[in-house]
């Protein structure tokens, strides 16, 4: 019996690069597998595939090691934030209240 394929993208966006891969994988893979068989660990050695948090079209994965992918489907390896958004945003409004005090 002939086993059933489909494809999906799996990417990665590190601070200098982006790289989209298109891979064939067995029917009912799970989102770990998939990325595993994608080999970005190959291409970005700081990656830890095991460990990375993960997504699917901008939806974090809880259980990647579960989770079927279909075809069709995006798989997005998540890297940590160097900055926590909250924070720029109050020190950036900091900042230009400061200017705007020193310019009246």
């Amino acid at each position: 019996m002939v086993e059933a394929v489909i494809e999906v993208e799996v990417v990665y966006a590190a601070v200098d690069r982006q790289v989209l891969r298109t891979i064939s994988v067995a029917e009912g893979s799970t989102v770990r597998a998939a990325l595993l068989a994608s080999a970005m660990d190959a291409e970005f050695p700081e990656l830890d595939l095991s460990q990375c948090p993960l997504g699917i079209f901008g939806k974090v994965i809880a259980d990647p090691d579960v989770r079927v992918i279909q075809d069709g489907d995006r798989i997005e390896i998540y890297r940590p934030l160097l900055a926590d958004p909250k924070e720029v945003r109050r020190l950036r409004a900091a900042r230009a209240a400061e200017a705007k005090a020193r310019n009246q």
